[in-house]
């Protein structure tokens, strides 16, 4: 009995002490409530699970330091990301004149240029995707750059190591970022054979103990392949026999990717040198070798590149699709694998429903993450009250990441509607302001509502009170999922 009154005393100090760090360090009002009463009515867990995850030391220190690094590349190779690609958002575009504002925000925001004479090809799914880059690989004449956060060493992860060691061998410059916590069987299988061909690969922030770090929240979630400087893949396919839907008894992935050909590669470039120095501490000589002069195609595509991570000022990637939903007159076409979205998302959307507009959410039937599930279901009554239609995909596993506006606007990329996408995670996203890409990604979304459930509105609402008790639970713990 002593002993347990100074244990008590201790336990109060560090729970007022937690309590005061969190009310300092933590900007968003529903993060800092669902921290506070997770620390106060969960005794310990709760201060555990912040100090594992919520401090955020090393955004506070180490990537600081990478924003302050990033800025200083930015500067040295703006010109080679403009000269060639800046265009006014003067334009007699449609699809650039209505999301001007989008276009300037990114521009003042991440120094990310509105790029035209761009070449587009969307690749749905994996079976798509892999075909098309190994081919862009293959025919490499100066550099690969490759930036993943799962690379899985299986029949598609290895048949792409054998030609990233063949290229090597060519003389071709073979660089690879890959996330430690998202790839851990990269370092048992493959990165000593890499580096004795001369392939330079490391770890985006290296992590020693995985229970005990909270690095896992500040991962890098970003796929990035640039090739020559002229060509890049960006979306949501790792490298994973999972997205080729080889074996039909397996989980079907549903999943989108888009090559660019044309300038807008420009600043996929530089976000990979600028991971690259985070990684290794290494800079790139920045000449045209890595920024060449690129020919317009006659499709003329106009792109541009959104991206941020735990180290940035804004969350650019969340204002982005703020601004395209805003800028939205008639249509917004939705699919996310993690809808958990936030207050300001999921407002603007029901306030884009409420003013007549056509709002289609497509999402998982069955989440990989029965919470995250949970959570994301907390959100659909109101949407669903407000107009927006929700459709769950069950032929399998929906993990695509798109958003198509009025048939004009595609944002495409890595980031989930999530927390984590937007504050925790390094991510990217292509911007197309591209009528012919917008039209084929609409045709897509709506291949998809074919094999999907729509949410009968009544039937929804009208769920007993202990199907939802759940979801109103898991909704709490949403800032911190």
């Amino acid at each position: 009995m002593n002993l347990l009154i100074p244990i008590l005393i201790i336990y109060l100090i560090l729970l007022v002490s937690i309590c005061i760090r969190i009310i300092f360090e933590t900007h968003s009002t529903n993060k800092t409530l669902a921290y506070l009463l997770f620390c106060a009515f969960i005794p310990v867990i709760g201060i555990t699970f912040y100090i594992t995850f919520g401090v955020n030391y090393w955004k506070v220190k180490k990537y600081n330091k990478k924003s302050d690094a990033d800025k200083k590349l930015l500067l040295k190779i703006e010109q080679h990301i403009k000269q060639f690609s800046e265009v006014t958002v003067i334009s007699t575009d449609d699809a650039v004149k209505q999301n001007a504002e989008l276009s300037s925000m990114l521009l003042r925001d991440l120094g990310s240029p509105l790029t035209a004479g761009n070449k587009i090809k969307l690749l749905i799914n994996g079976e798509n995707k892999f075909p098309n880059m190994l081919q862009a690989i293959k025919n490499a004449k100066q550099h690969i750059h490759l930036e993943y956060y799962i690379y899985e060493c299986n029949i598609i992860g290895l048949e792409l190591i054998e030609i990233l060691i063949e290229k090597a061998k060519q003389g071709i410059e073979v660089k690879m970022i890959y996330d430690d916590f998202g790839s851990p069987t990269i370092k048992k299988k493959i990165e000593s054979r890499l580096r004795d061909v001369g392939i330079e690969i490391f770890p985006f922030y290296k992590i020693q103990f995985y229970f005990f770090s909270n690095r896992i929240n500040y991962r890098n979630h970003r796929k990035i392949v640039v090739v020559d400087g002229c060509t890049a893949f960006v979306g949501g396919i790792n490298v994973s026999d999972r997205y080729i839907n080889k074996n039909k008894d397996d989980l079907f992935w549903r999943d989108t990717q888009v090559r660019i050909d044309g300038p807008a590669v420009y600043y996929l470039q530089y976000l990979f040198m600028a991971d690259w120095h985070f990684c290794c501490g290494k800079y790139f000589v920045e000449n045209e070798k890595y920024f060449p002069r690129i020919k317009s195609f006659t499709e003329n595509s106009y792109a541009q590149i959104t991206a941020s991570g735990p180290n940035s000022v804004q969350p650019s990637v969340m204002y982005s699709i703020l601004q395209a939903i805003y800028l939205a007159k008639e249509e917004i076409l939705i699919t996310r694998p993690y809808f958990i979205p936030g207050d300001s998302i999921n407002d603007a959307l029901k306030v884009a429903a409420l003013s007549g507009l056509k709002v289609k959410l497509l999402v998982p039937g069955v989440c990989d993450s029965k919470i995250v599930n949970a959570a994301s279901q907390s959100n659909y009554n109101d949407l669903l009250i407000a107009g927006v239609e929700i459709y769950l995909y069950q032929k399998g596993f929906v993990h695509a990441k798109t958003m198509v506006t009025d048939g004009k606007l595609v944002i495409l990329g890595t980031a989930n509607m999530d927390r984590r996408s937007f504050d925790l995670n390094f991510e990217v996203n292509a911007i197309l302001y591209d009528t012919k890409t917008a039209n084929e990604l609409r045709t897509v979304f709506f291949d998809d509502l074919q094999s999907s459930e729509k949410i009968n509105k009544e039937q929804w609402l009208q769920r007993k009170w202990y199907v939802q008790f759940p979801e109103k639970l898991a909704r709490l713990l949403s800032p911190v999922l």
